[in-house]
């Protein structure tokens, strides 16, 4: 009786927000990526869409991850970033999120500053749950 009250207790958030994909789902996973989207709506939504419908100033970021850096297509990159040359793995995104400058001098991108590795653990968690 206890362990189902805790396990409706910890699913119930997840299934109002849309997040839990099946009975099945690991709800921890659930959990980082729910987390993962309102840090990346706190911080990064103001400039990147994760929704194709959806106009923004920044390149899509619905499948970021896997995706060689400034090849979103029809999105102006700089030239810093169109010969940039690597992929974004969950490694480089964080670096970006820390210090994009420092990372590649010369993007078009004002410094974000995510230092904290869990909220950017978060966010990667996230945005790999994007995937188109």
């Amino acid at each position: 009786m206890k362990r189902s009250f805790i396990l409706a207790a910890v699913l119930a958030p997840l299934l109002t927000t849309g997040l839990a994909e099946t009975a099945q789902a690991d709800p921890t996973e659930r959990i980082k990526v729910d987390a993962g989207r309102q840090f990346f709506d706190a911080n990064c939504h103001r400039c990147h869409s994760v929704d194709a419908d959806k106009a923004s100033y920044g390149p899509l970021l619905e499948g970021v991850v896997g995706r060689r850096a400034g090849t979103f297509p029809g999105y102006p990159y700089s030239k810093a970033l169109q010969g940039a040359g690597f992929v974004w793995t969950p490694g480089a995104l964080r670096a970006w999120m820390e210090a994009n400058d420092e990372l590649l001098p010369g993007t078009k991108m004002r410094h974000v500053g995510i230092t904290d590795p869990t909220v950017q653990d978060f966010i990667v968690t996230y945005l790999a749950s994007l995937q188109p």
